[in-house]
């Protein structure tokens, strides 16, 4: 039977998704995914950049309750993921939005919720409760630097805001992503700040003492993300890679591809350290995604890839 707009290859009906934002990074690559297997996907953004052919495309800033129901009009959807929701303000417009409009609505959350931990164990969801998490919408949410330094307790709040909600009418799921490695189109620069110090010899600052943490493969969180959509788990979810990495295995991993490189360390007590050095303790969890169903990989056997990847063979970063 040849494929139609209302059926996948094999038969089944194709799934209404709206993906907000993710246009780029894992996100287009769960876009790609989705396509693939013969949902209709629809992408909304404020229109910097098209998403992948045979997408629909809408334009509406996301923070603008009436811009998005213009955009949206009547349209509904099986699905909705959400990948830039940052605070408790767009929280709320999207449920009011999205209330009666999706069966279910994923977040893409972060592990940053758990910045405030400080655990020799993983840490699991129930470490966070969002039920337990106080939302407060006067704070300055539209400051971007607020935002910014801001960051974990925005998604703490946002998934706070779907929580008190979740069971009045929209079904939620919140993934708590771990840092994200891999692929050419890393645009965080982080590994090529590492690279750049081993090539020169420069100390790489990290603090006393300098904690591991929990990692994922770009294909893998995307992976993790299509796994969802198909779902119907409610509530936080932690996605992360088996193995926590240190700084000095991330290091290693980059010094491998430095002809002659070595990752010099400076231990500091206060101040600014490197990317993907850490004070705390807080690697995740992953125990629940698993007795779901979701299996994932070791951080340890695809490290190496992932840097190779971003950073090139030469380890110029030009990949960044």
């Amino acid at each position: 039977m040849e494929k139609t707009d209302d059926a996948k290859a094999d038969g089944a009906k194709a799934r209404e998704v709206l993906v907000i934002g993710g246009n780029r990074y894992f996100g287009k690559r769960l876009i790609e995914r989705l396509l693939k297997a013969g949902d209709r996907v629809t992408v909304l953004n404020r229109g910097s950049s098209p998403p992948p052919p045979g997408a629909i495309h809408l334009v509406a800033d996301r923070d603008d309750e009436r811009s998005l129901m213009t955009a949206l009009g009547t349209r509904t959807f099986d699905v909705v993921v959400d990948q830039v929701c940052y605070t408790p303000r767009q929280a709320t417009t999207a449920l009011r939005v999205f209330t009666g409009r999706t069966r279910r609505y994923v977040m893409t959350s972060t592990v940053e919720v758990y910045e405030y931990e400080d655990s020799i164990a993983p840490v699991r969801e129930t470490d966070v409760d969002p039920l337990t998490v106080p939302v407060d919408l006067a704070l300055p949410w539209d400051d971007p630097q607020f935002l910014e330094s801001h960051y974990g307790e925005g998604k703490r709040q946002a998934e706070a805001v779907f929580a008190a909600a979740g069971a009045s009418g929209l079904p939620y799921a919140c993934v708590r992503v771990a840092h994200v490695l891999g692929g050419d189109d890393d645009f965080t620069g982080r590994l090529a700040h590492y690279a750049d110090r081993i090539r020169t010899g420069e100390p790489i600052a990290v603090p006393s003492p300098n904690c591991p943490a929990t990692y994922i493969h770009v294909e893998e969180i995307a992976d993790f993300l299509f796994w969802t959509v198909g779902e119907d788990f409610t509530g936080p979810v932690n996605a992360a890679s088996h193995q926590p990495l240190t700084t000095e295995e991330l290091c290693e991993a980059v010094a491998a591809l430095v002809p002659g490189g070595k990752a010099v360390f400076q231990e500091v007590e206060v101040g600014e350290v490197s990317p993907f050095a850490f004070r705390r303790r807080y690697p995740m969890d992953n125990s629940r995604a698993v007795r779901l169903g979701f299996r994932f990989g070791s951080a340890r056997r695809w490290l190496g890839r992932a840097v190779a990847e971003t950073l090139g063979a030469s380890g110029s970063g030009k990949g960044v």
